[in-house]
């Protein structure tokens, strides 16, 4: 049967009857042709075409399935690093992109039976990273382009040299705060020396307690009874000038009740009855050196 020519009626219905994609079972990769049904089909494996073409295909069908593998794995890729980058997507979803464009190359041309296992082969080869979830497969391509890879680099190399200025800084106030604590410990040392040396140094204070009743809480000192001085020599010329006797002073203090004395009183009385013996002394020597 002759074909329609083209712009007829009879082509444009042919044209709209083929619009979209038909059924993978009933489409000839190798002489890339779709048919309608399973009859057509069935007439179209029959033709000398089809014979021929498979002929020539069957000298090396190796190559061939190898041929198709090859490009069909490239431009899947190709899909998935334009649309979605680095993104994490289905495997079902990239592949239902690839087939729609009606002339791409199916899956069965290629040495895949199923998608599962072309998608294991893409995360083995470390093309894209795979994972497997309960809704599906999930993948996401690796960028190995020189480009990507001096970018991360790169990025790289900033972060080391961002932790190399955090490390310094860590170790600068890690130096300072030792600093602190030793000057801290210098300035303590030396507080101390100090307030030991002003209470060496420094005034010896005495506290006296009175009380009321007339006891003191002080120890008393009891004063040692002082040694008469001995007899002096009787001189003529002073007994003769001084005929007149000297009155008596009356003695206040054994007329006076005897009060009890703390401390520090007795200590007084006993530096006047010394500078008291001194003064005489002193008057004793003059007189002998006059006569």
């Amino acid at each position: 049967m002759p074909k329609a020519e083209a712009g007829s009626s009879k082509a444009v219905a042919n044209a709209m009857k083929a619009k979209g994609l038909g059924r993978l079972r009933w489409y000839c990769q190798v002489c890339e042709k779709q048919c309608r049904d399973e009859n057509g089909y069935k007439c179209h494996t029959q033709s000398e075409s089809h014979l021929r073409a498979m002929l020539h295909v069957g000298e090396n069908a190796g190559k061939y399935i190898s041929d198709a593998s090859q490009q069909f794995q490239r431009e899947f890729v190709i899909l998935l690093s334009r649309r979605h980058g680095t993104n994490r997507v289905s495997v079902n979803t990239v592949y239902q992109e690839y087939i729609a464009d009606k002339h791409h190359l199916h899956m069965n041309a290629t040495r895949w039976v199923t998608l599962t296992e072309f998608t294991k082969y893409l995360g083995r080869a470390g093309i894209v990273r795979v994972d497997e979830t309960e809704r599906g497969l999930y993948v996401s391509w690796i960028d190995n382009s020189p480009q990507a890879l001096a970018r991360q680099e790169a990025i790289q190399k900033k972060e080391r040299q961002h932790m190399d200025d955090e490390q310094r800084e860590r170790k600068l106030i890690a130096e300072q705060i030792e600093k602190a604590k030793e000057q801290g410990d210098a300035s303590e040392q030396k507080e101390q020396k100090a307030s030991i040396l002003d209470k060496q140094n420094g005034p010896i204070k005495l506290s006296l307690n009175t009380n009321k009743t007339g006891e003191s809480s002080a120890p008393k000192i009891q004063l040692k009874p002082t040694s008469a001085a001995p007899p002096k020599p009787a001189n003529v010329f002073k007994s003769a000038a001084t005929s007149k006797p000297k009155p008596s002073i009356p003695d206040t203090s054994s007329q006076q009740p005897s009060k009890p004395k703390t401390a520090m009183e007795s200590l007084m009385i006993t530096n006047e009855e010394r500078k008291r013996r001194l003064a005489e002394r002193e008057q004793s020597q003059t007189k002998k050196v006059k006569l």
